[in-house]
């Protein structure tokens, strides 16, 4: 895949090395993720270790799990300094599975939302 474009995808713990690897598992190993966990760090810390992805990656793109979490508020720093940057918060394996087979960011937050279904238990 020439045309997939490289993304960073930030969260708690290991919920972005465990959405990078089922991306992997599901796509093969063609993308262009990078994980990083907020572990451990630091507000200042986390911003680095995301600064350094987004510079090793070329990525343009940046995934968080939580819109309020540390790695969003690291980001929207960023953002600050980096009008570019798209940053993507509430990510899915929906949304990181459209994005690296294709599509433009708005289409695979779309598609993300479009996976969302609740089933069964009275709903």
């Amino acid at each position: 895949m020439s045309d997939v474009r490289a993304a960073v995808v930030a969260g708690h713990g290991s919920v972005a090395a465990g959405l990078c690897s089922a991306v992997t598992q599901i796509v093969g190993t063609q993308h262009a993720l990078v994980a990083v966990s907020n572990e451990g760090g630091s507000p200042d810390e986390i911003r680095a270790a995301l600064e350094a992805a987004l510079d090793a990656s070329g990525a343009a793109v940046l995934f968080t799990d939580l819109p309020a979490g540390s790695c969003t508020m690291a980001a929207r720093r960023i953002a600050r300094a980096r009008p570019e940057l798209v940053v993507v918060t509430g990510v899915s394996l929906p949304v990181l599975l459209a994005y690296v087979t294709g599509s433009e960011v708005a289409a695979a937050v779309r598609a993300g939302q479009g996976a969302l279904a609740v089933v069964g238990g009275g709903a």
